[in-house]
């Protein structure tokens, strides 16, 4: 048993409050990992309203996370103490049907003791003042210690810095991931949404060839990075809905190859799939939409040939894949950097979440070291 400090969430409606919690060692198939640095995510906030059903409260959160291991449990065999990892909210077991079939990235072997906040056992490993506080993800990277199973850490080169990596667990991977599954060569692509994820979907499509690269936002001032990352044009999403597909429309001689929708609200949602070219066009939803949300749309528009589909974690599979990423990074080829707007310590989290909601910055990382 060690003490660690930690954000912790106590009930809906509430501010974080910074703990000290007491963090057990880690058990069977399970790791000890001391973060690095974690990066603050969208996904994270659905937590501040009660409005995500897998958060069971009090919870510590954070997933997009990079540390170093620092205790193996029993039967522990791909990580030893002092690699270098980066959490997974998306495990790779190698031996479920969904891991076996080839067809997916998912894996829900721990799906329902993670959506209920503890480990594969049942039981958390935080806690504080004696009462149990709940695992957020499988990963609470909000936390200098934290306990994940060995099948959600993907293990990662030592030769990168950790408090800029450690965007590869969330936004990076999902949108780069994504657009490099789904944009051909000489593509036209469209991106709604230019926050974290949105903005690596634009260099994703960039490596994957495509000729256009439109992204739309309702703030303007996120258009200079978007054109740095390979954006090719910009489309202010403040105007009329029907304006802005049709402007798409106009721009793309009828409809983009591929649409990609970041931002989570269902109106843009639709605005994705309006936008996409009969015959063959995608809409590929990478935001999280709130509980209960639900998407509607003519069958005719599936009829023609249009696809909707859904990317989880960019369909990439962490704990075999993810060091593709890194040599991307590496090569030079994939730019996490200049994402990175705000470094913050644990104190400053809450801060971390308002520059979010105010959409001052594209990703602020709260620093432990």
């Amino acid at each position: 048993m060690l003490e660690s400090t930690a954000a912790v969430l106590h009930r809906p409606g509430e501010r974080l409050t910074i703990e000290t919690v007491s963090v057990a060692s880690p058990r069977l198939g399970e790791v000890l990992v001391e973060i690095a640095a974690t990066g603050l995510c969208h996904t994270d906030t659905t937590t501040f309203d009660g409005g995500n059903p897998s958060c069971v409260y009090p919870a510590i959160l954070g997933h997009e996370g990079a540390g170093r291991v620092v205790e193996v449990g029993p039967e522990v065999s791909d990580v030893r103490v002092g690699d270098h990892v980066i959490p997974l909210y998306g495990p790779e077991c190698g031996q479920c049907a969904m891991c076996r079939s080839g067809r997916t990235n998912l894996c829900w072997s721990i799906k329902k003791t993670r959506d209920r906040g503890v480990m594969p056992d049942g039981t958390p490993r935080f806690s504080l003042r004696g009462e149990p506080v709940h695992h957020f993800m499988g990963t609470s990277t909000l936390s200098r210690y934290t306990v994940v199973p060995e099948i959600a850490l993907a293990k990662i080169r030592s030769t990168v810095p950790l408090d800029t990596v450690c965007l590869l667990g969330c936004a990076v991977t999902t949108g780069v991931g994504a657009a490099m599954r789904d944009v051909r060569a000489g593509d036209t692509t469209v991106v709604f949404g230019l926050g974290g994820i949105g903005v690596n979907v634009v260099q994703g499509a960039r490596l994957a060839g495509a000729e256009r690269i439109i992204g739309v936002d309702i703030a303007p001032a996120k258009q200079s990075l978007g054109n740095k990352l390979g954006m090719t044009d910009f489309v202010d999403g403040r105007g009329d809905p029907d304006a802005v597909v049709e402007a798409i429309r106009d721009l793309t001689g009828g409809g983009v190859d591929v649409a990609f929708e970041c931002s989570g609200h269902v109106r843009v949602m639709r605005q994705a799939v309006d936008c996409c070219r009969a015959g063959w066009g995608t809409c590929v939803l990478l935001g999280a939409e709130p509980a209960g949300a639900e998407l509607s749309f003519p069958p005719v528009l599936a009829r023609y040939g249009r696809t909707v589909k859904g990317s989880y974690f960019g369909g990439v599979k962490g704990r075999s894949e993810l060091n593709l990423f890194v040599d991307l990074y590496l090569d030079g080829h994939l730019e996490i950097d200049s994402l990175i707007t705000h470094r913050l310590s644990l104190d400053e989290v809450n801060e971390g979440f308002d520059l979010m909601h105010s959409g001052n910055g594209t990703r602020s990382v709260v620093v432990f070291e």
